[in-house]
């Protein structure tokens, strides 16, 4: 997984942090340590995915789109799409190496199964329990 999933995880976590309230996406950016264009961008996937809502004009900002006891983090990896997947390198290898023909081939078997491994930890950790930890941690719970 690419840096994509642990800012939709900080977005998300943020966001339930503030029930009630909405934030700005420079607010947001201020907390990752990024750019707003950067979390815009990755609002967006959110939106698409319904996990954030969004509201224009005065009083707008981001909200969760659901209670965060039922977002899990296997959703938050499925609003990124093939970004948040184990990745093949892109090198062309020598075609007489045996190896280099035949690796990616054996890393494709590799990848799908840790990717249903990960998945099946995710599906068991919800931003809500991402929150209560982060509260605990840091002495506010």
């Amino acid at each position: 997984m690419n840096s994509r999933f642990s800012t939709a995880v900080h977005i998300l976590t943020l966001l339930a942090s503030t029930p009630g309230e909405r934030v700005t996406s420079e607010y947001i950016a201020a907390s990752v340590g990024t750019n707003p264009v950067v979390i815009r961008r990755q609002l967006a996937s959110l939106r698409e995915a319904g996990l954030v809502e969004s509201k224009g004009a005065r009083g707008g900002g981001w909200a969760l789109g659901r209670d965060p006891a039922k977002i899990t983090l296997k959703m938050v990896r499925h609003s990124l799409g093939a970004d948040a997947k184990f990745r093949m390198h892109r090198n062309d290898p020598h075609p007489e190496c045996p190896v280099g023909q035949n690796v990616r081939s054996v890393l494709e078997d590799v990848y799908e199964e840790a990717d249903r491994a990960v998945m099946r930890s995710l599906e068991q950790w919800t931003i809500a329990d991402m929150l209560k930890r982060v509260r605990r941690i840091a002495g506010t719970e």
